[in-house]
């Protein structure tokens, strides 16, 4: 069986390739696109795709193809947009598009393979698209990986709040009934939080939506983290994981003992943002 193209979804005529630009998102170091897809695709088919520093990725009527990078060699289409103006802006959003609708239904669904070896972001159409090979069409849009099982959760505070505000069933049906020992990670210095989600706070799935409200849940250093540093700050550091997880069934106090443990087999009392 012959491998399907992007192109055979797309149908561009040789003629019409020459008009087409692909932008090739991925991480600055700081943010990662496919996490702000997963939250507000908008932020990436306008703000990524039409960003300009000193390099002009497009001019006024090509159709411009959003590629952000999901893996090594896979990439998700997010959008495809004719540039119908141009800004004059540097260091921010140059131009103005409008999707392509006769798309529509491709948009965060379709995975590509494709082998980047280049440094730039922007390249022709034309002279790529026999080696952008369709790999997977989703059944819905892309909204990121399942969960994994409480012992392998480690979530990042976007990641945190893309799950919550977006409603991610299996993701809320593995938080919300469960009791747990959890911790947060500040990565810039280190420092750790242990807390604990009891039936008296509601469960994990309401602690942890605590923290994407407001960054700090109530938590008397969090809060004086906050205020000092700002939310940002949170969004930028915090990483969430689960220690240990029990049933609703479990007796609050056992999960309380559990959660001293931690303190004290961590530190987190001395040297990290608990304060009792």
């Amino acid at each position: 069986m012959g491998q399907i193209l992007l192109n055979d979804l797309l149908g561009f005529s040789e003629e019409e390739m020459k008009n087409v630009k692909i932008k090739f998102n991925q991480s600055n170091g700081i943010e990662n696109p496919i996490d702000l897809f997963k939250e507000n695709p908008d932020l990436l088919n306008n703000q990524w795709l039409f960003w300009r520093t000193k390099t002009r990725y497009f001019r006024v009527g090509q159709i411009a193809v959003c590629l952000v990078r999901l893996s090594y060699d896979t990439w998700l289409l997010s959008t495809v947009k004719r540039v119908v103006k141009e800004l004059g802006v540097l260091n921010g959003v140059n131009y103005a598009g409008e999707e392509l609708e006769q798309y529509s239904q491709y948009y965060g669904r379709v995975i590509i393979k494709f082998r980047k070896s280049f440094q730039s972001q922007g390249r022709f159409y034309e002279g790529l698209h026999k080696e952008l090979v369709v790999q997977q069409i989703l059944p819905t849009t892309f909204d990121g990986d399942d969960s994994p099982g409480y012992d392998k959760v480690k979530l990042s505070y976007q990641q945190l709040a893309t799950i919550i505000l977006r409603g991610k069933r299996d993701w809320i049906a593995a938080l919300e009934n469960q009791k747990a020992v959890y911790l947060i990670t500040d990565t810039y210095n280190g420092k750790l939080y242990v807390g604990s989600a009891t039936s008296n706070s509601q469960m994990l799935l309401t602690r942890w939506s605590n923290y994407v409200s407001n960054g700090h849940g109530g938590n008397k250093e969090l809060v004086a983290l906050v205020e000092e540093k700002g939310f940002e700050y949170v969004k930028q550091y915090f990483q969430y994981t689960i220690l240990e997880n029990y049933n609703g069934k479990v007796d609050d106090k056992l999960v309380l003992q559990r959660e001293s443990y931690w303190k004290e087999a961590l530190g987190s009392r001395q040297f990290g943002y608990n304060s009792n």
